[in-house]
């Protein structure tokens, strides 16, 4: 079986693959979600697909949301069924069909402050809500409740008992977002897709107005390549714009702007509750979610225009959050409580009267240029249609006859078998000398490719250790992210495919040292190249800290710049 394997030299083989090689049919530029969701798409419609990406894949907003895979409830209230019922029905597969072994049911408590009219209006959208998951794939998660105050503390007893009359209890789900994107690029690599992270695009190849390829740096070497490809796919978030700058003598049709959304990540021992919480704001809705060991706090939505590889996070934002939870919690939380920040931007839609193919509400897709397809908005739950309709316009220009999309047919890597895997969770924890709380953690972040973390460990027994710094994870995992998971520095491997630097009380630096030691091989650094790699994540983590203190966004911004 191909599972899609992201080794420093597969990495090598696809740049030169995708240079050299016949012309693709379809290249796509931006390793999100949408990317990586469009490159299966291509992948498994038959097509000949390239996938590049910048940074690290699922660098930019694909690994700052807030982990949930949901209808969206809000959207209730602005009348916008259609995109809920669309949302519901990936929900739905997700769960039970594409990534069982990533994604998850999480009940959320919504506490009722008014007695008759709240359980009565609130009601009636959370019944609406289980409504429209019935049809299809939407299905499968329990129906909501009603709970009185007293039962509503037994499930959450850190709320204030004043603070609600009684509470709805409803199921949405929720996924580590970057490990998910990761698995949708090796699920794409599986189906014949060539890939590279670290590999930006420079300019476009042109014949005529009409777009044949690109021109890409690999950020790695500094060395310049060119990739032909029948069509380009811009799937880049945030960053459409720049890439539309690149198309010079056509004029952008997408405007994308930048609104922040930050998180706290606090210990799981600071808010006693079993379920997770929904908070009205003034403004929005605040979301307290489960999260292993931990819980996430968010999140907040302000405008930004500065730098967006790096979006900081002020005292100004840590304090909003803070407030707004503590107006619930019988035990406020204070700044020491928090364990890991992250911030991450979401990338809004507008678009001028040029824009012929508007698809929802929520995303769109269009043509800037003959052989150029872009796609733009959207939210994380819906990727796949999007994917999916970005690639149904890319094969419209290819003018020849392509299959329909599958991937609602297309389990990811590790989904295959995922329960009954968990089933023998015990038996496979005796045979590979592990706790069975050790199996339960590498199956719901591998699932069934927890087989090739296993193999690591029959090599290399001393892998089997917990990391010095971080001890819930494995020793074998940081070097699984290198070898399998194309991981090409720390904060790749601390930041995405682990969440080192949120969930441990130093942000990552005591794991970093570790980390380095094991994955310099692999990667072939020099003890001095592994030296400035953890010296470059100190850095990082003392400016983001830093930046966290500084009163407002431009501060923030400038003290977290120093680091980059």
């Amino acid at each position: 079986m191909n599972t899609g394997i992201l080794s420093p030299a597969a990495r090598t083989a696809a740049l030169t693959t995708m240079s050299a090689g016949p012309e693709l049919d379809v290249l796509v530029v931006g390793g999100g979600v949408v990317g990586a969701g469009a490159a299966l798409d291509a992948a498994t419609r038959g097509l000949s697909v390239g996938l590049l990406e910048a940074r690290d894949f699922a660098s930019g907003t694909s690994s700052r949301s807030s982990k949930l895979i949901h209808g969206g409830l809000r959207y209730l209230e602005m009348l916008d069924f259609g995109l809920v019922r669309e949302a519901l029905r990936e929900r739905g597969l997700l769960i039970q069909r594409l990534a069982p072994h990533l994604v998850r049911p999480v009940p959320f408590l919504y506490p009722l402050r008014h007695r008759a009219w709240d359980r009565l209006y609130v009601g009636a959208g959370v019944a609406l809500y289980d409504t429209l998951a019935l049809s299809g794939w939407g299905a499968g998660l329990p129906r909501h409740r009603h709970l009185s105050r007293t039962e509503a503390l037994k499930a959450f007893p850190a709320l204030r008992p004043e603070s609600l009359v009684g509470a709805i209890r409803y199921f949405d789900a929720q996924v580590d977002d970057a490990r998910h994107t990761m698995f949708l690029v090796r699920t794409a690599a599986a189906n014949g897709a060539q890939v590279a992270a670290r590999t930006e695009v420079i300019a476009f190849l042109r014949e005529g107005r009409r777009v044949v390829g690109v021109r890409a740096r690999d950020t790695e070497t500094g060395a310049e390549l060119e990739i032909r490809a029948r069509t380009v796919i811009n799937a880049t978030g945030v960053w459409t714009s720049d890439i539309q700058s690149l198309m010079k003598g056509e004029r952008g049709q997408f405007k994308i702007t930048a609104s922040k959304g930050i998180h706290l990540v606090v210990p799981r021992e600071k808010i006693t509750g079993t379920t997770g919480m929904i908070l009205r704001t003034a403004t929005s809705v605040l979301f307290v979610i489960p999260w292993d060991r931990h819980w996430i706090i968010g999140t907040t939505d302000t405008p930004w225009n500065l730098d967006k590889a790096h979006p900081s996070v002020s005292a100004q934002d840590v304090t909003y959050l803070l407030d707004e939870v503590n107006k619930a919690l019988a035990t406020p939380l204070t700044r020491d409580d928090v364990q890991g920040v992250y911030a991450g931007l979401r990338p809004l839609l507008s678009a001028d009267a040029a824009i012929t193919a508007k698809l929802s509400r929520e995303h769109a897709v269009d043509r800037l240029a003959p052989g150029l397809v872009l796609v733009a908005g959207g939210k994380y739950t819906t990727y796949r249609v999007m994917a999916k309709d970005a690639v149904d316009a890319a094969v419209a220009d290819l003018e020849t006859r392509v299959p329909a999309s599958c991937t609602d047919q297309v389990p990811l890597l590790g989904a295959a078998g995922y329960r009954a895997a968990w089933n023998r969770r015990a038996q496979l924890g005796r045979r590979a000398g592990l706790h069975v709380s050790r199996v339960e953690h590498l199956l719901k972040r591998y699932g069934t490719l927890a087989d090739e973390v296993l193999a690591l460990i029959d090599a290399d027994p001393a892998l089997g250790r917990p990391l010095a710094g971080a001890p819930d994870y494995l020793a074998a995992e940081v070097v699984y992210a290198v070898t399998h998971e194309g991981a090409r520095h720390l904060d790749d491997v601390l930041t995405r495919r682990t969440r080192i630097s949120i969930e441990t009380p130093d942000r990552g630096v005591t794991a970093a040292r570790t980390t380095a030691a094991l994955i310099a091989a692999p990667l072939g650094w020099s003890a001095a190249e592994a030296e400035a790699e953890i010296g470059r994540y100190e850095a990082r983590v003392a400016a983001e800290l830093a930046a966290q203190e500084q009163p407002d966004d431009e501060s923030a911004d400038a003290t977290r710049l120093a680091a980059v």
